[in-house]
C-alpha cells in the first residue's frame, strides 16, 4: 500500500509499504530499537525495527536506499508505525528509474554548501611539485628538510 494508506489501516493490520529511506535512527535510550522513516510520493511511513530483526537483516537495513517493509500497523497516541517483520532492499528498483541501470549516487559534499555556495574548497591544497618527480603525490624524502624538535 502507499504510505498515505496507513492512515486508514486498522491497528494490527498486516501491510507492506515501500519508499525511499529518509532517516535511520537508533537512539541510545531505545535499547537497540531502530526507527526508520520511509517516503513515497504520497506520504511518509515510520518503521520500528526490534533488535532481533535488526541483527537478522543488518546489511539490508543499513545499506538500502529504498526499502519495502512487511509488518503490523501500530496506532498509538495519534502516531502510526509499522512494526517490521521483514525488510526488502529495493535499491535496484530505484536504480532502474529513468532507465539508467546504474547506481543513483551523489558525490559526497563538504556539508557547508548552503553557506559557501559549493564553490572552491580552500581546504584542498595542491600537492607540491618536486623537480624530477613526475608522479603526483610522490615526494622525494631527501628533498624535505624537517627541523628536529626536542621535547625533553
Amino acid at each position: 500500500m502507499a504510505c498515505a494508506g496507513l492512515r486508514d489501516a486498522k491497528n494490527g493490520q498486516r501491510v507492506t509499504v515501500s519508499g525511499l529511506v529518509l532517516v535511520r535512527q537508533m537512539p541510545g535510550s531505545a535499547k537497540g530499537v531502530m526507527f526508520i522513516t520511509l517516503e513515497d510520493e504520497t506520504d511518509i511511513a515510520n518503521l520500528i525495527v526490534w533488535p532481533s530483526q535488526f541483527e537478522m537483516q543488518r546489511r539490508t537495513i543499513l545499506g538500502a536506499q529504498m526499502l519495502a517493509c512487511r509488518g503490523k500497523v501500530q496506532c498509538a497516541s495519534g502516531t502510526i508505525h509499522v512494526i517490521a517483520d521483514h525488510l526488502i532492499d529495493h535499491s535496484g528498483v530505484l536504480r532502474a528509474v529513468g532507465g539508467l541501470g546504474e547506481a543513483f549516487t551523489l558525490p559526497p559534499g563538504r556539508g557547508d554548501e548552503a553557506k559557501s555556495g559549493g564553490g572552491h574548497d580552500p581546504r584542498k591544497v595542491p600537492l607540491p611539485k618536486i623537480p624530477g618527480n613526475n608522479l603526483p603525490g610522490r615526494v622525494d624524502q631527501e628533498s624535505i628538510a624537517v627541523k628536529a624538535r626536542n621535547f625533553q
